[in-house]
């Protein structure tokens, strides 16, 4: 059975997730340090780890398989999803994939170093809109019924 995996913390689609989820009856692991309110649909499992550094991240890496989706944000936590066959998608809607998880690593370690050199550094992400929202549904809807499949044997 798929299990659509989320890494909630700052997640804006967790809403969009679940109505996704229940037309596929995919089984949905909201994981977070807590602080979100607990969604009560029954498909749905509220996990709450410990505080700590990326401690979410590694509950849901050590699940996630062929078969499952993830959503996440997190560029390293996607490396290791992608790794295990899972489809993992971000918020936008932008896949994760074996063949560009290398590049976004690497970006993202660079603009690390970037940032780091200019204290006066006021960038940031441009903000969540409709058009991303729309392109997350569009591409949760296509990678859970791939996600089916493979896990059907």
């Amino acid at each position: 059975m798929t299990s659509v995996y989320v890494d909630a913390d700052a997640c804006p689609v967790k809403d969009e997730v679940v109505r996704v989820a229940e037309r596929h009856k995919c089984k949905v692991f909201i994981v977070s340090n807590g602080g979100l309110r607990p969604n009560p649909h029954p498909l749905v499992e509220n996990i709450i780890v410990p505080d700590g550094p990326d401690i979410a991240d590694m509950w849901i890496a050590d699940r996630a398989k062929l078969g499952d989706v993830v959503i996440t944000g997190d560029i390293p936590l996607a490396a290791k999803t992608v790794a295990s066959g899972a489809r993992t998608i971000r918020h936008n809607g932008d896949m994760f994939t074996s063949a560009n998880i290398g590049n976004q690593l690497a970006t993202r370690d660079l603009m690390a170093d970037v940032r780091a050199a200019d204290p006066f550094h006021r960038g940031g992400g441009k903000p969540f809109s409709k058009t991303d929202r729309s392109n997350f549904l569009n591409s949760l809807e296509r990678e859970i019924r791939a996600a089916q499949k493979e896990a059907t044997p």
